[in-house]
């Protein structure tokens, strides 16, 4: 029996609608007028009249408890107000602040054009010419200094030409190759056979030097032979102004000795 009152009460809970303007008008009443005691009735109850008391306890605690939610949010007014149910909130918009744009930074100059020096050593000046203080022709010598024209702006040789009109039982060639940077030496030839000299390469004085020497009982003949020194050098045009070269000689004439520098290369 106890499990069919406790079915009936929790249906009539959740069958409940409650007037929440009728509430929120008795709750205000209550707070504004006094407080009305109710006599409680003596006597015995009968059964059925205690099931239908607590079907009402449940359903006003029921009532009670979505009376409380609903004016958790509600204020009482004076007495004499107007009773009306709250509105329900609107959301306020608040505008967004619109970003405002700053000017845009002034355009960088544009970069000056890239100018390129040349590399160190190189000449801006017109090529040298052979200096005027040789001695290119004596007795029976004749010699020309020369750039050779196969050179780059990395590597270079000197050219030097012999002629000689009578055979020499002495010869000492050298040419002087100035230390204008980097110069490296990277080899030597001459026209005339290996096996008649004794070379040597040695850098001082600020000149990388190439010197020939006609071994004894050799014998250079009459006519035109060539010598020449190979080099590496710092990259750029490289000037010889300050190179040379110097040859001393014997004949049956006697000595004899040429001297000069060393021109472009045609």
């Amino acid at each position: 029996m106890n499990e069919h009152i406790a079915r009936q009460l929790r249906e009539a809970a959740e069958e409940h609608r409650p007037d929440r303007a009728r509430m929120l008008a008795r709750v205000q009443r209550g707070t504004a007028g006094p407080a009305v005691r109710h006599r409680a009735r003596s006597g015995l109850r009968s059964w059925p009249r205690v099931a239908l008391a607590g079907l009402a306890a449940v359903g006003a605690l029921a009532t009670g408890g979505l009376a409380v939610a609903g004016i958790g949010s509600w204020t009482p007014q004076p007495s004499g107000a107007a009773t009306t149910a709250p509105a329900d909130p609107s959301p306020t918009l608040t505008p967004t602040p619109t970003p405002t744009r700053s000017a845009p930074p002034p355009a960088a100059p544009a970069p000056a054009p890239a100018t390129f020096a040349p590399p160190a050593g190189t000449p801006t000046g017109p090529r040298p010419t052979p200096s005027a203080s040789g001695r290119p022709q004596n007795g029976p010598l004749w010699s020309e200094g020369s750039i050779d024209p196969h050179s780059t702006v990395y590597w270079a040789q000197s050219n030097l030409t012999l002629r000689t009109t009578q055979p020499l039982t002495s010869l000492t060639v050298e040419l002087r190759v100035a230390q204008t940077g980097d110069v490296r030496d990277t080899g030597n030839w001459r026209t005339l056979p290996a096996d008649d000299f004794t070379v040597t390469v040695q850098e001082t004085g600020g000149a990388l030097v190439y010197r020939w020497v006609l071994k004894p009982g050799r014998t250079v003949p009459p006519g035109q032979h060539e010598f020449a020194g190979q080099y590496n050098h710092a990259t750029g045009v490289r000037g010889s102004a300050n190179d040379g070269y110097r040859v001393d000689a014997r004949s049956a004439g006697g000595p004899a000795s040429v001297s000069g520098g060393f021109s472009p290369g045609r």
